[in-house]
């Protein structure tokens, strides 16, 4: 064996000597085979909160990025939403400095939102970590969405009465936009399995106390997801379900993708035109999933409107009296037979990166 290669094996063996519980070991590899298969040795962002879940993933992609030699850069959030986030942020700090991982505060200085208040910090933390991915030219973005993330997200849609889309709940990897991808490597993985990693290599994590306020829809599907289990409908019925809908949903987005290629023309990344044949030549869901996608696309967000804002402009473009709205931070015109979508006009986002 060539002495380049030797050095490598036995680096690669010590990073692995550092992990002396089994149990953290295996619940590693399956965050590396999923990391592996996508980034490969690019470099990456991954978003910490200072949950147990994240600050695993903070772990996990310092083992990671040392095996791969994959430069990484840590992102704590600071929306500034409540009086303590500046010193929970400088807190996730201390607990990363600890173990030798640096990271940066990425800060919010605009309004804060006062209704719909996790939905909203939910947009403005993606922004702001996609807007520093842009800057610094990062592909990828890892986020700690696991196991438990992906059941709760199909309960809160089953309520919501959502489609094939919404049930088929988180992928693996999507696009954010045309420059950045999201990548989920924790989705098999329950919260308390991150819980014991967490807890063995930090000592402590950060608990959110929006996580016990019942005025919190996901905070009470956790009270309705164990009433559900006693009556038989467990985490591995719920996961198949899941694995079932996002196949149907694999096949509805071939032919999304067909439609968009024949009705839509990208005139930039901020505009697009529809032409209207698209009403008559293709189906109901196909014709939501593409409005649903061009205006996510279109306006930089993350999340799509509800489905229910979104069906409701299509019915409203639909008539002859339609000539313009506004939806998801985008303008949507309507002129004889076209469509056109443009990126609503907003002041650039107020960010402070600290140190």
């Amino acid at each position: 064996m060539k002495r380049k290669n030797l050095i490598a094996k036995r680096k690669v063996k010590k990073i692995f000597l550092s992990i002396k519980d089994p149990k953290i070991e295996k619940l590693y590899k399956k965050f590396e085979e999923v990391v592996s298969k996508n980034i490969k040795k690019d470099s990456f962002a991954l978003a910490v909160s200072g949950g147990a879940d994240s600050l695993c993933l903070s772990y996990f992609s310092k083992l990671y990025s040392k095996k791969f030699k994959s430069k990484m850069h840590v992102l704590i959030v600071n929306h500034n939403i409540r009086k303590e986030s500046f010193i929970e942020a400088q807190k996730v700090k201390k607990i990363l400095f600890k173990k030798k991982i640096k990271c940066q505060i990425l800060a919010w200085k605009g309004k804060v939102p006062k209704s719909n208040i996790q939905g909203k910090a939910r947009n403005l933390r993606y922004q702001l970590l996609a807007n520093y991915c842009s800057l610094k030219k990062i592909k990828y973005l890892i986020t700690a969405h696991h196991k438990d993330d992906q059941i709760e997200n199909f309960y809160i849609r089953l309520l919501r009465g959502s489609g094939v889309t919404g049930l088929s709940s988180m992928s693996e990897i999507i696009n954010y936009n045309e420059d950045l991808k999201i990548l989920r490597p924790l989705l098999r993985i329950k919260k308390s399995e991150l819980q014991h990693v967490t807890s063995n290599y930090f000592g402590t994590y950060i608990k959110d106390p929006s996580n016990q306020d019942k005025k919190f829809l996901r905070v009470r599907i956790r009270q309705f997801r164990q009433d559900m289990e006693k009556e038989g409908f467990d985490d591995t019925k719920i996961i198949k379900t899941i694995d079932n809908l996002l196949s149907a949903k694999k096949t509805i987005d071939f032919y999304k993708d067909k439609a968009l290629c024949k009705h839509v023309t990208f005139l930039s990344k901020n505009n697009c035109v529809v032409n209207g044949k698209i009403f008559s030549e293709e189906s109901k869901e196909i014709i939501f999933k593409s409005f649903s996608d061009i205006i996510s696309l279109i306006s930089g967000t993350y999340y799509p409107p509800r489905s229910a804002k979104v069906l409701n402009l299509i019915n409203r473009i639909k008539k002859m009296k339609y000539n313009k709205s506004t939806l998801g931070g985008c303008i949507i015109e309507k002129k004889e037979d076209f469509i056109s979508i443009s990126k609503e006009e907003k002041s650039k986002l107020p960010i402070t990166i600290g140190k």
